[in-house]
């Protein structure tokens, strides 16, 4: 009976063990690894069957279909699998949010409005457990975005295995986040609508300060361009917006209007700004104009109902097509946290409503890369970038086959577990489910 309980005990306590934290990031990689005989897409476009990625120390070496293996490299065969860059999530909270519902948990607002010295990744919790979530989809880098107010602050671009926010950082400080003033009244197919008034003033009295908030931001804008040409007495909120007069940072513009979006664009040309527009909802109505003036779009999620309730219903998946025929560069975002995870499915949708399945792809990686301002350093499996890289057993894009059976980021390969593994793995063991 003794041996029994002992056994029991024993057993007890080997679970917990197992269920104890084991996911922890990845050391730095030396030397030289080589995934052979795999589909390589390559993220601008092309596809190599039966290649090799070599990768030496974080950096991708060589890609290509004869590429020579050297002696003592780490071989790992993934013949018959789908290789691709690692995908890129744009304009996101992960990391500022782990409980939606718990306020001690969400970081991504301040108080006030105009707030560009306040900097998202001082706040980004890289030991997230929503992280390991996203990297088992194939999202290896994500652009960490504050939120609210008129001038939101200042986003970065971080890799998704690391100890700390310091590890994580990828490339810091990318862009200011200007949230426009919505000028019209957009009621959705459901009721609802973007402009209201204060205390039940009329949509004259809301445009008129609407209006005259863009005014504000204008004024903004100059005092900031005469400080950062002048100096003077330090001004914290002038000295953050400093790199968007050398183009050091892009100003990422929040809007969804047509006017929204010309009045963005009158900005570019006054301040000479390295624009880009996010959410873009009729972006599609002016892509002639965005093109000319080489305005990138970050556009609003295509999983979403048409704005307008005289749109067509199927406006928001047709959207993507409809710039990249016109020669808008775009990458997509899904608003919130752990919904990234998804980002590989919504892309996938783009490919059933226009785009190539290779031009879906590029569109959240090499484009995703370019609008962020790390193609340099990733976006497509080129030599001397660096080494992030996804193999999957199936199509990345699809829900239904995609199955992520390694990662690597700067050359780690890095852990694919996740808490809904554990949760599955440890219920199906409480269930006896085989």
């Amino acid at each position: 009976m003794k041996k029994s309980i002992y056994t029991a005990l024993l057993c007890l306590l080997s679970l917990g063990l197992a269920a104890q934290e084991t996911i922890y990031p990845a050391p730095a990689h030396q030397g030289v690894i080589a995934l052979t005989g795999g589909t390589i897409h390559i993220g601008n476009g092309s596809i190599i069957e039966r290649g090799t990625v070599l990768i030496r120390n974080s950096r991708i070496e060589a890609v290509g279909p004869n590429v020579s293996v050297p002696s003592g490299a780490k071989v790992i065969p993934v013949a018959g699998k789908q290789v691709y860059p690692g995908l890129i999530a744009a304009s996101s909270n992960l990391g500022l949010t782990e409980i939606a519902s718990v306020r001690a948990t969400s970081d991504f607002g301040e108080l006030g409005a105009y707030n560009p010295s306040v900097k998202a990744i001082m706040a980004y919790n890289a030991e997230s457990k929503v992280i390991p979530t996203l990297r088992s989809n194939g999202v290896l880098l994500a652009q960490v975005t504050p939120r609210g107010g008129v001038f939101s602050g200042t986003s970065s671009v971080v890799q998704l295995d690391a100890w700390n926010w310091q590890d994580a950082a990828y490339k810091m400080n990318n862009g200011i986040h200007l949230n426009f003033p919505a000028l019209v009244n957009r009621p959705g197919p459901f009721g609802g609508g973007g402009l209201q008034g204060r205390g039940g003033s009329s949509q004259e009295d809301a445009l008129k300060a609407a209006l005259n908030r863009v005014e504000e931001i204008r004024s903004f804008l100059r005092e900031a361009k005469a400080y950062s040409k002048s100096g003077g007495p330090v001004n914290l909120k002038y000295e953050a917006v400093k790199g968007l007069f050398d183009k050091s940072q892009k100003l990422f513009v929040h809007c969804d209007l047509t006017k929204e979006i010309l009045m963005a664009l009158d900005f570019k040309k006054e301040f000479d700004l390295d624009l880009v527009i996010e959410g873009g909802t009729d972006s599609w109505m002016v892509a002639d104009i965005l093109r000319e003036h080489q305005v990138p779009v970050i556009l609003s999620e295509p999983h979403n109902l048409p704005s307008m309730a005289d749109d067509a219903v199927d406006q928001p998946y047709k959207t993507a097509y409809l710039l990249h025929k016109a020669g808008v560069p775009f990458t997509i975002a899904i608003d919130g946290f752990w919904q990234q995870r998804n980002l590989p499915f919504q892309a996938g949708t783009l490919a059933a409503y226009g785009l190539s399945k290779e031009e879906a792809l590029s569109a959240i990686t090499l484009q995703a890369a370019r609008i962020l301002g790390i193609d340099r350093q990733t976006g497509s499996l080129e030599a001397g970038k660096d080494a992030n890289i996804v193999v999957s057993d199936g199509d990345i894009l699809d829900m239904k086959s995609s199955k992520v059976t390694h990662a690597f980021i700067q050359g780690r390969q890095i852990n694919l577990d996740n808490k809904h593994n554990q949760l599955f793995e440890k219920y199906k063991y409480r269930y006896n489910l085989k």
